[in-house]
């Protein structure tokens, strides 16, 4: 078995790492065209999408990275072993309150970024709205655009 494992060093120092995802990568069928089943896993959110199968690779064709690459495009893609549409910023609508203050709502940030974003901002102020329908359940939009820019 392949263990693949991505880890994050804060600041480029290796004192603070952690793990954040892993893939891993069993050979489930030996020979010269072998099969392989990928799961991958992300700490926050736990497995990615279903297991997923590489069917007749020709082993020892090309480096490692090749098979692992093919297995994580498949992981991401339900089995057709190519990368899904690349991913785009969320589009999420900024409102204005009655008083003129531009607010997020919390419920339209898609996941993963709502969870990264409370996890960012859990210590910041946020508005209370009291003409929305869920008046607490905002975030400042400079809040949201400045996690947007990798400013928090």
């Amino acid at each position: 078995m392949l263990r693949v494992t991505v880890e994050l060093w804060p600041g480029g120092r290796e004192s603070g790492k952690r793990v954040i995802a892993t893939a891993d990568i069993a050979r489930v069928r030996d020979g010269a065209l072998a099969d392989y089943e990928v799961g991958l896993k992300e700490e926050r959110f736990g497995a990615v999408g279903a297991i997923a199968y590489v069917r007749r690779y020709p082993r020892w064709s090309a480096s490692v990275w090749d098979l692992v690459a093919r297995c994580i495009a498949s992981a991401l893609n339900d089995g057709k072993g190519r990368l899904p549409p690349r991913p785009v910023l969320p589009e999420v609508p900024v409102h204005t309150s009655a008083d003129g203050r531009r607010y997020v709502r919390i419920q339209e940030i898609p996941e993963p970024a709502q969870t990264f974003f409370l996890a960012k901002n859990e210590s910041s102020g946020r508005p209370c709205i009291s003409e929305d329908p869920n008046p607490r359940a905002c975030a400042w939009a400079h809040d949201w655009q400045d996690f947007l820019d990798g400013y928090r």
